[in-house]
């Protein structure tokens, strides 16, 4: 039997206890992407929308990571629906996509990444590694049923629409973003703000009684521990720059005031 290319759907942990702890990488490099692996996070984040990535280093990743358990998301740029297929051929399954402000948006997007007649995605794969290069027959019959799209809330336009998003049942998790949402608040620089905390975790009960699945990215344990009482599962809780940046500066520091 043929499986996807790490083209597995990440098991989102709705209606039990069980986080799923992520990490946030985008230094675009694919050993970074393989240590997070060999870690053990349950899944990695691969930023193509503020990282430098592009298909192929994407594709690097992806290789990297594939011997792991640890399952790989990828944030996409925007809703360009031939992006999406590029990112679908090569084998991504589970797609973060930025900016969803209303149901119109989502069913194009979610149109993108399904075939005819569901879809408008183009009939490729046979020649690309989702398919294993055309040795997984079953691919085009299979595919639109492992594809996962995570719908990124970062507006107070998309907070208004939640509802209508999270009711469509191809969305399959809602994930907020505390620095875009607090933007849009008129709260720039201010994702901590209690507003934006308030308005993130009603974001997140309301989907919770939808049966909708949602993710935070967040440093703050309390934030995240809260967020996780109104029914947040999908938990991305560091990045390679964090990790590089506290660890080195923490580091530094304890030699400099050693000597002091």
């Amino acid at each position: 039997m043929h499986e996807m290319l790490k083209n597995k759907k990440l098991e989102l942990g709705l209606l039990d206890n069980s986080s799923q702890i992520g990490a946030w990488t985008n230094l675009a490099n694919p050993l970074v992407c393989e240590i997070i692996g060999s870690l053990g996070f349950d899944w990695i984040l691969i930023d193509a929308e503020h990282g430098p990535n592009s298909v192929p280093s994407v594709l690097s990743q992806l290789q990297a990571i594939a011997p792991y358990a640890t399952i790989p998301i990828v944030r996409i740029p925007n809703h360009d629906a031939s992006l999406i297929k590029r990112y679908l051929d090569i084998g991504v399954a589970n797609l973060l996509i930025p900016f969803v402000d209303s149901a119109k948006q989502a069913e194009d997007i979610i149109q993108a990444t399904r075939y005819p007649p569901r879809g408008i995605r183009g009939v490729g794969a046979g020649l690309a590694r989702a398919s294993r290069w055309g040795s997984n027959k079953e691919y085009l019959h299979e595919a639109n049923n492992q594809i996962s799209v995570i719908a990124q809330i970062e507006s107070l336009e998309g907070l208004h629409n939640l509802e209508e998003i999270a009711s469509m049942e191809e969305i399959d998790a809602l994930f907020f973003g505390p620095a875009d949402i607090a933007a849009s608040m008129g709260k720039l620089g201010m994702p901590a703000d209690p507003d934006v905390k308030d308005k993130i975790l009603n974001g997140i009960a309301r989907a919770s009684a939808l049966n909708k699945s949602t993710g935070i990215f967040s440093s703050d344990r309390q934030f995240i521990s809260d967020c996780e009482l109104a029914g947040c599962r999908l938990i991305g809780a560091t990045s390679d720059v964090n990790l590089l940046v506290s660890g080195g500066r923490s580091l530094l520091e304890s030699y400099r005031s050693a000597k002091e």
